[in-house]
């Protein structure tokens, strides 16, 4: 899903149920970073496939471990915005990191249905998951996910409240 908010709904789903786990900015910005590569194909209409190198779970392993580190030593901004949004926010490397990672994996697992030009498992050139779901299924599920979404975050803001 080449630059779209799509992966929002997916990666907010998992991510703030599982928050004990997950470092829920990170894992869903991880989502979303990983179209970089396809924006800069288009804009500089680079001789390079759409969705390359970074939309593979070899490749997720080192942009994820990066992009979690790096957002572990944005703390300042990251727990500002989560205080914005009225989330519980501390910071741990281990799963700053692992966040950065599962994102990436989920992003490349989304669109691996969907794209062709994705090799998952790189350096094999080969996608088993293309078409296996119908997009249209894959598009709506994403869309539909914003509203468990609402509903979880509105009881996690409520249960915040209660306790301050």
């Amino acid at each position: 899903m080449p630059i779209t908010p799509l992966h929002f709904g997916p990666s907010a789903l998992i991510s703030l149920p599982l928050n004990r786990y997950i470092d829920i900015p990170i894992f869903i910005l991880a989502n979303v970073i990983v179209d970089i590569e396809p924006l800069m194909v288009m804009v500089f209409n680079l001789n390079y496939p759409l969705h390359g190198y970074a939309h593979t779970f070899l490749s997720g392993i080192i942009i994820g471990t990066i992009f979690g580190a790096l957002g572990y030593y944005a703390f300042k901004p990251i727990n500002w915005g989560m205080k914005l949004i009225a989330l519980d926010y501390t910071k741990n490397l281990r799963k700053a990191v692992i966040s950065g990672v599962l994102g990436i994996w989920l992003h490349v697992l989304i669109d691996s249905f969907l794209y062709k030009d994705i090799n998952p498992f790189f350096p094999v050139n080969e996608n088993p998951f293309y078409h296996l779901i119908n997009p249209e299924i894959i598009y709506k599920a994403c869309l539909i996910s914003f509203l468990p979404v609402i509903i979880i975050y509105l009881i996690k803001v409520i249960r915040t409240n209660k306790r301050a």
